[in-house]
């Protein structure tokens, strides 16, 4: 070949190369708020999608350590329709706002059919959450709810039966501190400072009268004798020495701590508890622990307070359907098993509570099943953070003796009344 027909054809192939570029990168940013969510487990998992799907790159953000500033958070982008993210880990509460902002897609037109599988193999209660107004919104990442623990060492050795009523775990922990004598022994330990988790202080005893806050039409239904016997409960507790008096500064971590010493007969809290009591170096009732179904008001139902995590697609996403099908596999039952194996986290689909190999990572997978089956969602509403300030605001003050039950309730029912009406 002669040297100008040589160079012709070089100067050809980069004239081709320049005229057809590689093909474009398409790339996919997750929230996946703090480290109690477990990113480094997704960060697998999304390494594994990588690999089968060339030319997908997923990216990983996270940030802020509770669910209230992830809520914040999140909501300040997307008020600003940002599609920094494509899709976003959500605190169960959070959907439905989102949903009525126009923040998240709906996912009905990227699963079809298959949404009713998922929904078939989870929690009940997911029909009500996942489904907004009929349509899919959320997919189902892990799940929580809280838990009644309990001295099983304590109960044993007083021949005392777990409770199943409220005025069981009054009698049984009034018992036991009488035989132990022992002043750095509580009763029980509940959530008290206006945290969310005074919110489900407020609505375990409440929900057990069969009562909710809202209709199905998304109306205000506040049953006022219900919450007014609800706000009793603890209060009558904390005057029996059973609850202490300084619960109204009691957040999440304090109830962990003080039943975690060995401080506390019967303690309620959420899920991730359970690893902490059994696991930590310092943790004083190991083998020790015990979880029942949350105790009911006499003649009412075992009700406990939802939570846990869901995916949803962003509306601001410029890569739905990417996204969607990404979604699909991090909700499938094969994703979520690895997530529970792995980080022994409570698995949204009720099939995985029989697998043996799940059952061995979470030995007390048994007993969280009834509680969960008894789990309500909080308020679905488009003003729950609204509605959540009201609950544990006022809560905690009733707990607090610096107000009345009556006029803790009278505050709850004139502010909901103002912000649902």
């Amino acid at each position: 070949m002669s040297l100008p027909r040589a160079l012709r054809l070089i100067t050809l192939i980069l004239l081709v190369a320049i005229a057809v570029p590689a093909q474009a990168e398409t790339v996919l940013r997750v929230f996946i708020g703090g480290a109690a969510q477990r990113p480094d487990l997704f960060r697998t998992l999304a390494d594994r999608y990588e690999a089968s799907h060339p030319g997908i790159r997923i990216e990983i953000g996270s940030g802020a350590a509770t669910s209230e500033l992830q809520r914040k958070y999140l909501s300040v982008l997307l008020n600003a329709h940002d599609p920094s993210f494509d899709a976003l880990m959500l605190d169960i509460v959070n959907p439905y706002q989102f949903a009525t902002a126009g923040w998240i897609a709906p996912l009905d037109e990227y699963f079809g059919e298959e949404k009713q599988t998922l929904l078939a193999d989870g929690l009940p209660i997911y029909r009500r959450t996942n489904l907004i107004k009929g349509r899919l919104y959320t997919l189902p990442a892990v799940t929580d709810a809280m838990f009644m623990y309990y001295r099983k060492d304590l109960l044993a050795q007083y021949g005392i039966a777990p409770p199943q009523t409220w005025q069981e775990l009054e009698n049984a922990a009034q018992a036991i501190l009488k035989q132990e004598n022992n002043p750095a022994l509580q009763g029980l330990s509940i959530q008290g400072a206006p945290i969310e988790g005074t919110v489900c202080s407020f609505l375990l005893p409440y929900w057990s009268q069969g009562k909710d806050i809202l209709d199905s039409n998304g109306k205000l239904a506040l049953d006022k004798p219900a919450a007014l016997r609800s706000l009793r409960l603890w209060q009558g507790l904390i005057d029996k020495n059973v609850i202490r008096r300084h619960v109204a500064e009691v957040k999440t971590g304090d109830t962990v701590n003080t039943f975690k010493a060995g401080n506390a007969i019967f303690a309620i809290n959420w899920g991730f508890a359970w690893g902490v009591f059994q696991n930590d170096a310092d943790s004083r009732v190991k083998g020790r622990v015990g979880i029942i179904r949350m105790p009911a008001v006499q003649g009412g139902e075992h009700a406990t307070c939802l939570g846990g995590w869901q995916w949803a697609l962003s509306n601001y996403s410029r890569n739905k359907a990417q996204m969607a099908d990404f979604l699909r596999f991090l909700a499938s039952p094969e994703s979520v098993r690895f997530i529970t194996l792995q980080g022994a986290l409570l698995p949204p689909y009720l099939s995985l509570y029989d697998d043996a190999e799940v059952q061995a990572v979470i030995p007390w997978l048994k007993d969280a099943k009834p509680a969960l089956l008894g789990a309500k969602p909080r308020p679905l509403t488009a003003r729950y953070a609204q509605v959540s300030d009201v609950l544990r605001i006022s809560t905690s003050a009733v707990l607090a003796g610096s107000l009345t039950a009556e006029e803790g309730l009278e505050d709850i029912s004139r502010r909901l009344e103002r912000i649902l009406r």
